[in-house]
This record gives structure tokens, sequence and C-alpha cells, in this order.
């Protein structure tokens, strides 16, 4: 019997808090797998993309995931998938999962995680793009630190309203004006040119950008990339994915205390991930296993 949970199902037994500590120690120990997770993605003749990443692994999990996404821009919502959940033994589909819950979680929170590690003591957050991931991204961060105001920029008027509306925030005209406000900029866009160059932004902000998960993307300019600490998720992820600059270290290297990450309060840092498959089995394996104990989702037969 295969586990079907949907959106509902997931964000009954997902929680923000949890989450993060599950996604820090995973960035922990997660190098001591010795098989290297895999991001596959093409192109299509329709408008979008499909992307795989398989396998999802991490240390005394006796399980692993294979995600595939589709991704198309100008859909609601863009990204749409499952993720397979398997058992290590014997290869049984133990769950189907709605990959845009899950992706939009462990992005989101892992970003959250990045940023609070990153991030001066300033408090004021602007996000360009409300979508899904910028909304996880903050509720992570309400999880690791105080906020103070919060500013709000996308290319949907109305979607930045009511993501503004829900947090208590203000919606700003354009991205630049964001990087004026902002201590903290949260960037969450399909992108393909910069939305913001060093030209726009003061010492001692933080920057964490979530679109530059494939070739093409981007939204910070190569000039702020050089001027910042450059941390990132998978160095050699990052770079296939078109980041135009080399990292200075990753977010498992700042987390293991191999790499201060920032050093002084004037310091612009920025926080660049892929995404990883390790994080999707963290999230997977946590919603299975509570999801069982609670009697949440529903089970079909597959080979019936």
């Amino acid at each position: 019997m295969t586990l079907l949970l949907t959106r509902g199902d997931l964000e009954s037994v997902l929680e923000p808090a949890a989450c993060l500590d599950i996604l820090r120690d995973g960035f922990r120990h997660a190098d001591a797998v010795s098989r290297t997770g895999r991001r596959v993605r093409t192109d299509l003749p329709f408008p979008g993309t499909a992307t795989v990443l398989m396998p999802g692994l991490l240390p005394g999990v006796p399980a692993y995931t294979v995600k595939a996404n589709a991704k198309c821009p100008a859909a609601r919502p863009a990204l749409r998938g499952v993720i397979c959940l398997h058992s290590g033994a014997d290869g049984e589909l133990l769950a189907l999962l709605d990959s845009a819950t899950v992706t939009a979680w462990r992005t989101g929170l892992a970003a959250a995680l990045g940023t609070h590690l990153l991030a001066g003591p300033g408090s004021v957050v602007g996000v360009i793009g409300a979508g899904a991931q910028a909304e996880l991204t903050l509720r992570g961060l309400a999880a690791l630190r105080p906020r103070g105001g919060l500013f709000v920029h996308d290319t949907s008027p109305d979607r930045a309203v009511e993501f503004a509306a829900r947090h208590g925030g203000q919606v700003l005209a354009s991205a630049p004006e964001i990087a004026g406000a902002a201590d903290i900029v949260l960037a969450a866009t399909w992108s393909r040119q910069p939305l913001l160059s060093l030209a726009d932004t003061r010492p001692g902000q933080h920057f964490t950008s979530l679109g530059v998960d494939e070739p093409g993307k981007a939204e910070l300019a190569a000039d702020l990339l050089e001027s910042a600490l450059l941390v990132v998720d998978d160095r050699e992820l990052a770079a296939s994915a078109g980041l135009p600059t080399p990292a200075d270290t990753t977010l498992a290297e700042v987390l293991r205390g191999e790499h201060p990450g920032r050093t002084r309060d004037t310091d612009r840092t920025v926080y660049s991930p892929v995404g990883l498959p390790w994080q999707d089995l963290a999230l997977a394996w946590t919603a299975y296993e509570r999801a069982e104990r609670e009697g949440v989702g529903r089970r079909v037969d597959l080979l019936a």
C-alpha cells in the first residue's frame, strides 16, 4: 500500500520549527552519505521545463526520494509534481507526496535558516516575489528571529497586496525600492534579468536569492555577488545553474564552524541556494512518519 499525501495533508503534519531543526541537522550531516544527489533538467516542446532530483538520501533514514517536477512560470501554481518516497530495503513505494508543497516548505525554510545565519542585526525585511517560497521563508524567519517592518514587491500588484496584508507589510513599486528600505532582502522570482545591482544596495545588507535554480535565471547582478560573501548549498550545482561568481563557502560549512560566515556588520552577504535532493527526503520522511502515526492521508494499492 502507498500513502497519498495532498497539500492539505502535508500542511496538517508539517511544522516550521520542527522542520528547521531537521534541515539544520541535514546540512551538518548530509555530506556523510556516499551517493551524491543529482539534478536533471530538460526543456520541453511545451511552455515549461521538467526537473528530476534523485536520490534524496540522509544518514540514518531507511528510505530515499525521487522528485519529478514540471515548471511552468505562467501557471498557478508554477511548480507541479510528485515526490516518491521509497523504502531503502526493497524499493517499496511508501508514499506519494505533493511536490509543490514539499518544495515550498524545504526551499523556504532552508532559505530562512541561511538568512538567519548570515544576516546582520537589522530586522526590516523586503520581499521580491510574493509566492509560496517567500511565504515559507518569512514563516521560517519568524521562528528564528524577531522581525521589524516588511516591504513587498511583486510583478502582480494584487499578489503583493495580498501578501502584505497577510503579514502586516507595505507594498513598494520596484525591487530597488525594496533594497532601499530593507536590511534583509528575500528574492524568489522567475527573473532572467538581474533585479538588483551593487548600486542598489548598501553595506551590511543580506540578500537571499531563490531564483537561481536553473540556467538562465538571475536575480542579483554579478557586481553585487562579487562584492558580497557568497554562500551556496552546493558549489557544483550552483555553478551548473549559471551562478556567475564562484561561491565563498557553503551553508553546511558555516553550520559546522568550518567558515565564520559574516564577520562584520558592514559585510554584504548573499545566500543563493539551488536546492538539494536530501532536503526533499528530510521533509518527506518527517511528513510520512507523522502521517502514519496520526492516520493522515489515503492509502492506495497501485499494484492492484
